[in-house]
């Protein structure tokens, strides 16, 4: 099992990719970190991850799922990126698992994957406007799983957040 996780360049949230990574690693779970491009990028708490690919270099085909972080460096690098949306597009229509969380899974939403699904997502009104745009069913849990779609709403639920993925891929 291998899955590929999203991250943006910069301001990621730590913990939003620490944790979930340290449920994989316990599960026997490789990944592959991708990024906007290839090099370092720097978590809002001041950790520091290679990113070993770019999303336009990543091939679906070769990862169980995919894994989107959030944080404040989502809503400018990863909202918008055509390259990230195909990737989350092309795993969704091969029914892998797609997750995100935080600010990330406006990714989904833009994507039209979360049309009439249940949903959450970090309550600021940007983010929720775009949830609604495309169609998400938003709820109040902290971790969501609808089908193959995960989505966690920050920080505290990334624990459980990379539980929830770790039992899709199980699936």
């Amino acid at each position: 099992m291998k899955l590929l996780v999203a991250v943006a360049p910069e301001r990621y949230r730590d913990e939003e990719l620490d944790e979930p990574l340290a449920v994989f690693k316990e599960r026997g779970i490789g990944w592959d970190i991708s990024s906007v491009k290839k090099g370092i990028c720097t978590g809002m708490l001041g950790a520091k991850v290679p990113a070993t690919l770019g999303f336009s270099d990543a091939d679906p085909v070769a990862y169980d799922g995919l894994v989107i972080i959030g944080g404040a460096g989502s809503v400018p690098h990863l909202w918008g990126n055509r390259d990230l949306a195909r990737l989350a597009g092309a795993f969704h229509s091969a029914q892998k698992p797609v997750a995100a969380i935080c600010l990330s899974p406006v990714v989904l939403a833009r994507a039209g994957i979360l049309k009439g699904k249940k949903a959450t997502v970090f309550r600021s009104p940007d983010a929720v406007a775009e949830m609604r745009k495309g169609g998400a069913v938003l709820t109040d849990l902290p971790v969501v799983v609808d089908g193959t779609v995960i989505t966690a709403d920050g920080p505290a639920a990334a624990r459980a957040f990379g539980t929830a993925v770790a039992a899709a891929l199980a699936r």
